[in-house]
């Protein structure tokens, strides 16, 4: 397989040491082949911070990035700046910029099958011109879609959640909730749950917007006049889709093995439950694009940075499914390849 390509994430942040720690895991936890988009000096310097001796081997091409991958932690790009744990600057931001548009720039021509992108601070981003509000947005120009045709999903070991609404003030949900969103949210994800999870016939629960889901109207109106329609149709096209559920019940042990993912209404509706049950091994992956993207659901802990306390978990969970989906969209694109030819 040829290797996935990393992105650093801020060089202040705790992704150097995570991507450092699982080059270390790669064998105890079957790790497919990966490189690191530029760092190569921050990445030896986060390495040495928490006291890992491993060799960073500057590369000058993927096939060699594979071939080294065994013995050295691949870095593809010159691209570097001072290591400062916990301390985020200008350069830092300009270099975790770089390594996400290379990383995407591999993936979009073709030349690895995924992407696992370190996290970031969009404070700091924005200081290098990041003009997007979070990583889901930036991957959906470069794959050249609006920003509604890239869905984000949180995946962990118990629960996968999808935020229909995302990066928004609370007050201004209800009025960017309508049955048209919910509708084309639900058949992006529906269709990426077939073709790169290997579910082939996906059962989505709907989360209600008010409390005990509006109860009959008694406390809101929006799912009786949005969000059943919305199911109503997603029914008809065919996919199962079942709600709307008072959010509150919902993720509860019994509840969670009745459906494959929650599409809910806001975005702490939806990352609430997954950091509760799956902090240390949740992913959040972009649904909807050409290229597969995951990256692990948590944030950049300049507090924690360079102490050698951060968690791998989510970051090797995030290696693990990028490859996995991989897997599952090249073996699904050739059953449908032979479906068609059957056909003919």
């Amino acid at each position: 397989m040829t290797p996935i390509a990393i992105s650093l994430g801020d060089p202040a942040g705790i992704g150097p040491e995570l991507i450092v720690r699982a080059w270390a895991q790669r064998q105890a936890q079957e790790l497919a082949p990966f490189f690191v988009v530029g760092g190569c000096g921050v990445l030896q310097q986060a390495a040495e911070a928490i006291e890992l001796d491993i060799p960073v081997q500057l590369v000058a091409s993927i096939a060699e990035a594979a071939d080294v991958f065994d013995n050295a932690l691949p870095v593809f790009g010159s691209m570097d700046c001072a290591y400062t744990p916990g301390s985020p600057h200008e350069d830092g931001a300009r270099l975790a910029l770089a390594s996400l548009e290379g990383a995407t720039q591999l993936a979009v021509g073709g030349e690895v099958p995924a992407i696992a992108t370190a996290p970031v601070a969009k404070s700091e981003l924005a200081k290098a011109g990041f003009a997007f509000p979070g990583q889901t947005e930036f991957l959906a120009a470069a794959c050249d879609l609006d920003a509604e045709d890239a869905v984000m999903m949180l995946a962990g070991p118990q629960l996968r959640t999808v935020p229909l609404t995302v990066h928004c003030p609370l007050a201004e949900v209800p009025s960017r909730i309508t049955k048209d969103l919910i509708v084309h949210r639900c058949t992006i994800t529906a269709a990426a749950l077939q073709r790169d999870f290997a579910i082939p016939q996906p059962h989505l629960a709907i989360a209600g917007l008010n409390p005990h889901a509006g109860e009959g109207g008694k406390f809101g109106h929006e799912e009786e006049t949005i969000i059943s329609p919305a199911i109503k149709q997603l029914n008809i096209s065919g996919i199962d889709a079942i709600g709307p559920h008072p959010a509150d019940a919902m993720f509860s042990a019994h509840k969670r093995s009745t459906y494959s993912v929650a599409m809910c209404m806001y975005h702490d509706q939806a990352l609430i439950p997954v950091k509760a049950l799956d902090f240390d091994e949740g992913v959040n992956v972009t649904l909807g694009l050409p290229i597969i993207r995951t990256s692990p659901d948590h944030g950049t802990a300049f507090d924690i940075a360079g102490y050698g306390i951060a968690n791998p978990g989510a970051m090797i969970a995030a290696i693990k499914m990028a490859a996995k989906c991989a897997s599952n969209r090249v073996a699904y694109e050739a059953r449908v390849k032979a479906d068609a030819e059957t056909d003919v």
